[in-house]
């Protein structure tokens, strides 16, 4: 796989931000909150943690693939576009939005 750039696959991604801990140029961010679960009947309430915002830096990132490596649940994934440049920095500001990776490989 080429290192173009990282896509995330929003839907295995438990907000563990162990992606963003180990990141040596901290590129990336991310926000969370919990919910409640319903328990099955006789059990407590469980949370878990649901994205909220997921953001790189290209600007920051030395496409190293520290964060894919370390990624518990797979999440991060090499995807074979590069990114484009820009004009301006903040347009190499990514969200989770221009993350997901749509292809469903």
């Amino acid at each position: 796989m080429i290192h173009g750039s990282i896509a995330l696959i929003e839907e295995a991604c438990t907000s563990c931000m162990i992606c963003a801990r180990e990141c040596p140029t901290w590129c990336i961010t991310l926000t969370s909150h919990q919910e409640q679960t319903v328990p099955a009947p006789g059990s407590r309430p469980r949370t878990h943690n649901v994205l909220d915002t997921f953001t790189i830096d290209w600007a920051l990132c030395m496409y190293c693939g520290v964060c894919i490596e370390q990624c518990p649940t797979d999440a991060l994934v090499w995807d074979g576009a590069h990114v484009p440049s820009a004009d301006r920095l903040v347009d190499l500001l990514y969200d989770r939005g221009r993350l997901v990776r749509r292809d469903g490989a």
